[in-house]
């Protein structure tokens, strides 16, 4: 098990840093040929804090907008509705010896838990109403511990910063494409054409940048599952079923395909009659796992999406379940 979290912590450091040295390499070469490599340090740096200076602004301020969209209304100690949540995040902060954060409840329609924090708002986590009534307080529990697990390991900060490579590609690839298209260019260029053809590659580049920016954020929600795992007591088999529980919520139908596709796996128990509802039972998602645990994924499989294919989480937690056995 120590292996595998030392997988994942050594692929996100060597992710991070080789987005952000080929990206900055990238475009040092563009600007340096098209105007100067002498003067391309100060077009980078020009260029960077015009996006840094917008991507601040969405961080210091962003909470305030998740507040409005998601509807979230602060859970204050003692409750009458919600105060057992409370409880349980003061709980989970407790066991990663971190400071409580604020807790909210979002009313909205699905079921979902999300950390976000900045300099002005501070930690925070919400849950959403749906995902409170599905699982049990052992699952939230585990829930907890991995929105606990971004705000620990700073994963905010980290990808705003990995994240801001992709946008400076797209912005310079854009200047470069309106210089094409105005017949602009410094001293060695003298074919607009190539300046413009230059441009768009750079923002089609800027979209293969935002693949490796998602491959990243895949790790950081691996590592949010691995200190759940860790730091919550049967963190890993509970942060399993509320996994399972989520996807059935949203797919009732789904471990019928697995049946059909792959057939009966082990002991497990197999039911029928279930309703998407959130009144999911727990032997249900049980079974789902036990069907995760024993698919093989392909590694395409989830190449467009900023979270791992849940059967990859799920026989993650399973390494970490055998080993603390």
């Amino acid at each position: 098990m120590m292996w595998e979290v030392a997988k994942l912590k050594i692929g996100m450091i060597l992710s991070a840093i080789s987005i952000l040295v080929l990206g900055f390499a990238l475009v040092y070469g563009v600007l340096g040929y098209f105007y100067g490599f002498s003067n391309a340090p100060i077009l980078i740096i020009a260029s960077l804090s015009f996006v840094t200076f917008f991507t601040i602004i969405q961080w210091l301020f962003g909470p305030a907008i998740i507040k409005m969209v998601y509807h979230l209304v602060e859970v204050e100690p003692g409750d009458p509705t919600y105060g057992w949540v409370y409880n349980i995040v003061q709980e989970v902060a407790y066991y990663n010896r971190m400071s409580m954060p604020k807790v909210y409840i979002a009313n909205v329609p699905f079921p979902n838990a999300f950390a976000f924090e900045s300099p002005i708002y501070g930690k925070n986590i919400a849950i959403t109403l749906p995902l409170l009534r599905m699982l049990t307080p052992d699952e939230v529990r585990a829930v907890i511990g991995h929105e606990i697990g971004h705000l620990r390991h700073k994963d905010t900060e980290l990808l705003m910063a990995v994240g801001l490579i992709p946008t400076l590609l797209y912005w310079i690839g854009y200047g470069l494409w309106w210089g094409g298209l105005l017949g602009g260019g410094g001293e060695r260029n003298n074919n607009a054409g190539i300046l413009f053809l230059v441009g768009i590659a750079m923002i089609a580049l800027s979209f293969v940048f935002n693949l490796f920016v998602l491959f990243l954020n895949r790790m950081r929600e691996a590592y949010a599952d691995v200190n759940s795992a860790l730091t919550v007591p049967n963190g890993a088999r509970n942060l399993q079923t509320a996994l399972a529980k989520i996807v059935l919520s949203m797919d009732p139908d789904i471990v019928e395909r697995y049946k059909r596709k792959y057939g009966q796996l082990g002991s497990m128990l197999l039911f029928s009659g279930f309703e998407a509802t959130t009144e999911i039972p727990t032997y249900r998602a049980q079974e789902l796992v036990e069907y995760w645990k024993h698919v093989k994924v392909s590694p395409f499989a989830d190449l467009f999406s900023d979270h791992p294919h849940p059967a990859k989480r799920i026989q993650l937690l399973e390494k970490i379940t055998q080993t603390q056995w």
